[in-house]
């Protein structure tokens, strides 16, 4: 029986709320509207300040406070967790508003709230670059805001993100053993992220790649090919006396030579 009451007031309490809410929402006092969608947005109530913000945008546009209104509208957007529209909003205030006191804001949040749409690595990663570009941005519009930091660490977070999907994408056609594009793909991800915390694994899978395409090319391809791994070799170890792949890949180094001495001691022949 307790819980029986319990719901009936629960029920009667938002009945009354929704006969509330109607009744602002049918209102001609916009002043009204206006006090009670803020407070609602206050609230959390998002959906609710979202709905009179939307009618409000229209009734102040052209007024001294439609940026503010603007703003709320935008803000109840991405309370509602709904970032594109959000982030389209933010961009409509900064381009129709660019004077306004929440201009600033408002770049930040475009790139913020690509930054909350940004998709796991192994997606594709246009809006975590589009999140990337908003951010840094901001940074050169606004140098010494204090959500300058913010943004930078949202940034590093992002680019990590950009660089395990490079990593990710070279390593694939490593796994699937297509060395030849292996080797374009690995180069490419080396070439865009020289300071990748992934570029010794590349520069390995790099040379492997190398090493085994030689290997498997005809006759004519093969002394360009082990000569180019040997080059890479040595660029390796060069970067990276101490690794845990030296012993492995002096293997390679050790083939790879062999072959090229005696192509050599063939063509001497001939």
């Amino acid at each position: 029986m307790r819980i029986l009451g319990i719901s009936i007031v629960l029920l009667a309490t938002f009945l009354i709320s929704c006969s509330d809410f109607n009744k602002v929402v049918k209102s001609s006092d916009y002043e009204f509207k206006y006090k009670k969608a803020v407070e609602y947005y206050e609230d959390g109530e998002y959906v609710r300040a979202g709905t009179l913000f939307k009618e409000l945008v229209t009734i102040f546009r052209g007024t001294s406070r439609a940026d503010e209104i603007y703003y709320y509208y935008a803000k109840s957007t991405m309370g509602q967790k709904d970032y594109l529209m959000a982030g389209h909003y933010f961009k409509s205030l900064v381009n129709e508003f660019p004077l306004s006191e929440y201009a600033e804001e408002a770049q930040f949040m475009i790139g913020y709230c690509s930054y909350l749409q940004s998709p796991k690595p192994r997606l594709d990663q246009q809006v975590t670059q589009e999140a990337i570009d908003a951010l840094q941005l901001y940074i050169n519009l606004y140098p010494f805001s204090e959500r300058v930091d913010e943004a930078n660490r949202l940034i590093d977070e992002l680019e990590d993100k950009l660089v395990y999907k490079s990593y990710l994408s070279a390593k694939l056609y490593y796994d699937f053993e297509q060395y030849k594009a292996a080797v374009v793909a690995l180069s490419n991800s080396l070439e865009k992220f020289p300071d990748s915390k992934y570029r010794e694994d590349l520069k390995y899978m790099l040379l492997k790649s190398k090493y085994l395409l030689a290997t498997r090319s005809i006759s004519d391809k093969q002394e360009d090919r082990f000569s180019s791994a040997l080059d890479e070799y040595f660029a390796f170890i060069d970067e990276y006396p101490n690794s845990k792949y030296n012993k492995e890949i002096e293997k390679y180094y050790e083939k790879a030579t062999e072959y090229l001495h005696y192509k050599e001691e063939t063509t001497i022949d001939e």
